[in-house]
């Protein structure tokens, strides 16, 4: 973490702010789905991930959607220290 940026520790993630992770315009030129997918992992908790993931189906998302090259996100985050939670909230969808 850069020196001159604070911890954060707690973080509310109330049910609005999870929502308006389901509208993220796609970062770059990823497939939509894949996007809005990659920055709630990136962002998120793995048990607010698991709530984001409950809505996005709901939704009608694909927790398998891919990348450009063709990568799902548990594929993409397999080789990720501290992302076991969040594979294993992916694989059991």
């Amino acid at each position: 973490m850069r020196p001159d940026k604070a911890k954060v520790v707690d973080e509310v993630w109330d049910e609005p702010r999870i929502d308006s992770f389901l509208d993220k315009a796609p970062m770059g030129d990823e497939h939509a789905e894949f996007s809005v997918l990659l920055n709630a992992y990136r962002s998120m908790r793995a048990s607010d991930f698991a709530r984001f993931i409950d809505k996005f189906k709901a939704r009608g998302g694909n927790v398998n959607a891919t990348d450009r090259q063709g990568r799902t996100l548990a594929a993409l985050i397999a080789d990720h220290d501290k992302s076991a939670p969040f594979r294993e909230i992916l694989e059991q969808q």
